[in-house]
């Protein structure tokens, strides 16, 4: 799956889907994409890391407690 990096706006590919979507990691393994070459891996920071088209991460792959209210 490609993302992007929210600072540089550089892609990236996540190596292992299972740690995206796992709230209880907060890095991932990722390759930068750098022409027709991907770079080595990496580990990148998930509140980095959005969507191509600039959306945020879903909730549930950030927050181990996202369905708890704390109200």
């Amino acid at each position: 799956m490609f993302l992007k990096n929210r600072e540089s706006g550089d892609l990236v590919h996540v190596e292992e889907l299972l740690e995206l979507v796992d709230p209880h990691e907060t890095s991932v393994t990722v390759r930068y994409q750098a022409g027709e070459e991907m770079g080595d891996p990496v580990r990148e920071e998930k509140a980095r890391l959005v969507f191509p088209s600039g959306e945020e991460l879903p909730r549930c792959w950030m927050d181990p407690h996202y369905r708890v209210s704390f109200d």
